[in-house]
């Protein structure tokens, strides 16, 4: 089974006075066009989650919603206090073990720095580091449980390998 990481698309400008609060801050029109181009290109190569966990940040929710919208499963949105900033690992691993019970594919949604330590863990021993663009997907295959250093990189692709 999968466990995708996904790492929101491309927002509006950090710092911006208009997003004061930095949990607030959405994804630009460029962002949401480039980004479901993005999922349509890995749909039609697999990319097919089950059920998603996102981030409660507007630009995380964003980026699920345009993955539920454009994959064939039409999979399921859980907004996840617990993957805001700052977040640990176990409890993104406590929703997509509840979630893998069926062999089903998850995926988690959120921000940096978030997105590579937890992809770094999945997949070594903790030592282990990734580079996520914006927008960009991780698929993490599991032969089991899913667990810290359990899991093996099977791929990670950004828009501009996609040539998008």
């Amino acid at each position: 089974m999968f466990l995708f990481i996904a790492r929101h698309a491309w927002a509006g400008e950090y710092g911006d006075p208009r997003w004061p609060d930095d949990s607030l801050r959405e994804l630009t029109p460029d962002g949401i066009e480039r980004y479901t181009k993005v999922v349509q290109a890995l749909a039609d190569r697999g990319f097919n989650p089950d059920c998603i966990a996102t981030s409660p940040y507007i630009r995380c929710r964003q980026t699920a919603d345009i993955i539920a919208k454009y994959t064939a499963n039409k999979p399921s949105i859980d907004e996840l206090a617990a993957l805001a900033c700052g977040s640990e690992i176990e409890l993104l691993l406590e929703w997509s073990r509840e979630h893998s019970r069926n062999k089903e594919n998850s995926c988690g949604v959120g921000r940096f720095p978030e997105v590579e330590q937890h992809t770094g863990e999945l997949i070594g021993d903790g030592a282990a580091s990734m580079r996520f663009a914006k927008g960009a997907v991780a698929a993490i295959d599991f032969e089991d449980e899913i667990a810290v250093g359990a899991g093996k990189l099977y791929w990670l692709v950004t828009a501009k390998l996609l040539s998008l």
